[in-house]
């Protein structure tokens, strides 16, 4: 029997793990964050241990799982973003197994740990993206696949796991980009041998399976920011543009368009720092080698003091898209900082806010402050890094799954799924199954 246990990120948007156990051997796909309660922490707790964090609900409860752990023989990482990777450096060393990743979601592992003064007992292996490898169980050996797919993260995954029942694929968090700005295609090839081979199970990331649309690929994102970039009639304004710090394809179109603008490009804010260096370590961001990037407060407060000087010499890219406390924008907008916006200064949101009633308030309430310091606001300059409802048929179609878990947030999120499922032929229950946290499906 295979049992999938949906320990996180099927109740909520984030703390996404799943384990799959077989008779002797089970294996970990993702240990992440739930964002808002990490964001919602006071100063004082930033010190994090897994009981603290626990105690907030910002990791999964793989308590459900406690009982088995000795039969864990791999824990898996699809990306790295902090939802799906957050919670290795507190959950991780509970198994006896070794750690998995691309090289860049690894690297930004490392500047997790080093984060947190943590060093882990397991190994850790970096893996390329469309490498197929094997580990170990009890008394086999069992065929992995990591299958390139591409999101708004470089060398994200799919993963495939084969079992005497047939293949498991654990499909969070992706898009259909044929066109990425950054890194390769999706491995359609792959996935289509292995659909031929048998896939007993998807584990499918459904967060807009509910909107009727093929999400645009990167390239649309760009073309985006550039009308924005290069055509506004006040360019010796000050620019500051915002975005997700891990995604490395859009940072390369904003340093390019930066330079075509001759400005020099500054990044601001640590988790700039953390996903930039991350990439440069790891060889796939050579445009960041000529970007100047101030992590630390005291670092942040002399070159916006440089910039306002000058400011239409620089383009900033700075932290708080979401409006999170503490971040650069959102402390621009309570003026604690030495740069003060005007009406002829450009703010480009090259992003979405994230669907969570607290990152929805925290928004409203940063743009408000910063609407009365009446800079030009330009808004979602920006594609998803989620398939729509249209590249989720498509994937369904090439996968041709046994059975489908429609993940990646509660009933709302993958509700749609599951009608999706219906028109394909699938039977809620019976071979499309909407859990829960703490969920288990025996098949």
């Amino acid at each position: 029997m295979v049992k999938i246990h949906t320990v996180g990120g099927f109740s909520e948007v984030g703390k996404n793990m799943v384990v799959v156990e077989l008779e002797e051997d089970a294996f970990i796909f993702d240990e992440g964050f739930f964002l808002p309660a990490i964001v919602s922490m006071e100063e004082r707790d930033k010190v994090m241990t897994e009981k603290r964090l626990k105690n907030i609900k910002a990791v999964p409860d793989d308590s459900s799982i406690a009982k088995f752990k000795h039969k864990i023989r791999a824990q898996f990482i699809s990306h790295a973003h902090l939802d799906h990777v957050g919670a290795i450096p507190f959950l991780s060393d509970k198994y006896n197994a070794p750690i998995y990743g691309t090289p860049f979601t690894m690297e930004v592992l490392e500047s997790l740990l080093a984060d947190n003064d943590i060093v882990l007992k397991n190994k850790k292996y970096s893996i390329k993206p469309n490498t197929t490898f094997y580990v170990k169980g009890k008394n086999r050996k069992y065929k992995v696949d990591f299958i390139n797919i591409t999101h708004s993260t470089v060398q994200s995954l799919m993963i495939a796991i084969q079992t005497p029942k047939g293949a498991i694929i654990y499909a969070n968090d992706f898009k259909l980009d044929d066109t990425p700005v950054l890194g390769l295609k999706p491995n359609y090839k792959r996935l289509r041998e292995i659909s031929k081979e048998g896939v007993l199970a998807f584990v499918v990331d459904s967060l807009y399976s509910g909107s009727p649309r093929k999400t645009p690929s990167e390239k649309v994102a760009r073309v985006l920011l550039e009308e924005v970039l290069l055509t506004i009639q006040n360019r010796n304004a000050g620019m500051i543009v915002t975005t997700f710090s891990s995604h490395i394809a859009r940072l390369k179109s904003i340093v390019e368009f930066g330079k075509k603008l001759n400005r020099e490009v500054v990044f601001l804010g640590r988790s700039l720092d953390k996903y930039s260096t991350a990439a440069k370590n790891v060889g796939i961001a050579p445009f960041l080698n000529d970007v100047n990037i101030s992590k630390y407060r005291r670092q942040v407060e002399r070159t916006l003091k440089k910039i306002e000087k000058k400011r239409k010499d620089y383009l900033i890219v700075c932290t708080g898209h979401q409006g999170e406390p503490g971040s650069i924008l959102e402390r621009l907008s309570r003026h604690q900082l030495p740069f003060r916006l005007n009406k002829d200064d450009n703010i480009i949101f090259s992003s979405s806010v994230i669907p969570t009633p607290v990152n929805k308030d925290q928004f409203a309430k940063m743009e408000g402050r910063l609407k009365k310091s009446q800079p030009r606001i330009f808004r979602d300059a920006h594609v998803s890094g989620h398939g729509g409802r249209e590249d989720l048929r498509d994937i369904m179609q090439i996968v041709n799954p046994q059975h489908v878990i429609p993940s990646h947030g509660g009933f709302d999120k993958t509700e749609p799924m599951a009608d999706l499922t219906k028109e394909l032929g699938y039977k809620l229950h019976k071979t499309c199954h909407l859990m829960q946290d703490g969920g288990i499906l025996k098949l």
